[in-house]
């Protein structure tokens, strides 16, 4: 593999997008105390690299970079990774103004990596109006960023046309990759990203806390297994073997996670066969949970008087259902209403019960209750 930060990386990074906070308080308050003990305890085990980007907990996730490390630690005892927005078609000068702000937060001269925030299908025709990836060569010629590349949601075929364009000029692509999805886009994804060489990072490799918090029915299953890890190791280590994975990111937000996944990187191996029946085996039990049955037609969206994406709201309910993991389901809830995606500042409880979305679905789905629970349970 490529060595992409000077000397090779343990596979263990530390995603700084789930800093631990204060009870009542805005995700934007940081515990900038325990953060550093979080980040003195993972330098000290060796591990050095982070991740952040201009809006996690509402840009002082970069201001923590600098708290934790840049005024606390030399300058090559760390790897820094953040990202550019790219909510709004921006010019060459915009940009630059952003990336400014993301060095003086961190109080860094360059990152180690420096990403094109959330590429999908969705925005890739704007991102190529704007020149974003001129952008970032750009960047990197400037001395600004040592490694350059973009993480990405969305489609493989997608993703391979973005590489056949501007593959040869980046460095490396952070994708969501886990064994939930790897019969379908994430092991397709990931197969792109080796057929044009390029270093994968993986992001969501416990679906955002997913495949830690289980319904009793699936984590017994595991812990029958093996009593003596945690649930979250299993998919931890899925992704940290896979070849051309430089190293695999987690959101971590006390030290317990910390101790955990850096005790997962530095004493567990690849996933048996045995291992791997125990993963299908919980596979199949996740199947048996109901869910609402939501087809994706997007018949809801389109007749919507107060454009509430209802679609992504019943995904959420479902993603709750089947993990059980409610900070990680209002906190998606929230960036998806919140405008933070580009979609609509509106939510659940914005509903006015006209039952157009009802009405229009083919799926007879209560869409209507569908908001009541969701505001209930993520407002």
């Amino acid at each position: 593999m490529k060595n992409y930060f000077g000397a090779p990386i343990k596979k263990l990074g530390f995603g700084f997008m789930r800093l631990p906070g204060f009870e009542g308080k805005p995700d934007s308050e940081i515990d900038y105390e325990l953060t550093n003990k979080m980040t003195d305890l993972y330098l000290d085990q060796g591990f050095t690299y982070f991740d952040t980007a201009f809006v996690y907990h509402g840009g002082n996730s970069e201001v923590a970079i600098r708290k934790a490390l840049t005024e606390r630690y030399p300058r090559d005892k760390f790897q820094v990774t953040t990202k550019i927005p790219l909510w709004k078609e921006s010019s060459f000068e915009e940009m630059g103004a952003v990336t400014q702000k993301s060095l003086d937060r961190t109080g860094l001269d360059f990152f180690d990596l420096y990403f094109l925030h959330g590429v999908g299908p969705d925005r890739l025709e704007m991102i190529e109006r704007m020149k974003a990836f001129d952008y970032l060569r750009e960047l990197k010629e400037k001395g600004k960023a040592k490694n350059i590349g973009f993480s990405y949601h969305g489609d493989s075929d997608t993703l391979n046309r973005i590489l056949d364009k501007h593959g040869k000029y980046l460095d490396i692509v952070q994708l969501p990759i886990n064994y939930l999805d790897w019969d379908g886009e994430g092991k397709k994804g990931y197969d792109v990203a080796m057929a044009h060489e390029k270093g994968i990072i993986v992001m969501n490799p416990v679906k955002g806390g997913s495949l830690a918090n289980f319904t009793p029915e699936v984590a017994d299953i595991f812990k029958k297994a093996n009593p003596d890890v945690s649930v979250a190791s299993w998919a931890l280590r899925f992704a940290m073997h896979l070849p051309g994975v430089i190293t695999v990111l987690s959101g971590m937000s006390d030290i317990s996670q910390v101790e955990d996944n850096m005790n997962i990187a530095k004493t567990m191996g690849p996933l048996s066969d045995a291992e791997m029946k125990v993963i299908h085996e919980a596979l199949v039990e996740i199947k048996k949970i109901p869910t609402i049955p939501c087809t994706k037609c997007k018949y809801c969206l389109d007749c919507c008087p107060k454009k509430i994406d209802s679609l992504g709201i019943i995904n959420l309910l479902n993603e709750y259902t089947l993990y059980q993991s409610l900070p990680n389901t209002k906190r998606f809830y929230t960036m998806l209403t919140s405008g933070a995606w580009g979609g609509a500042v509106v939510k659940s409880s914005d509903c006015i019960n006209c039952g157009e979305c009802e009405l229009h679905c083919p799926q007879g789905i209560k869409i209507m209750d569908a908001h009541k629970d969701a505001a209930k349970l993520f407002e």
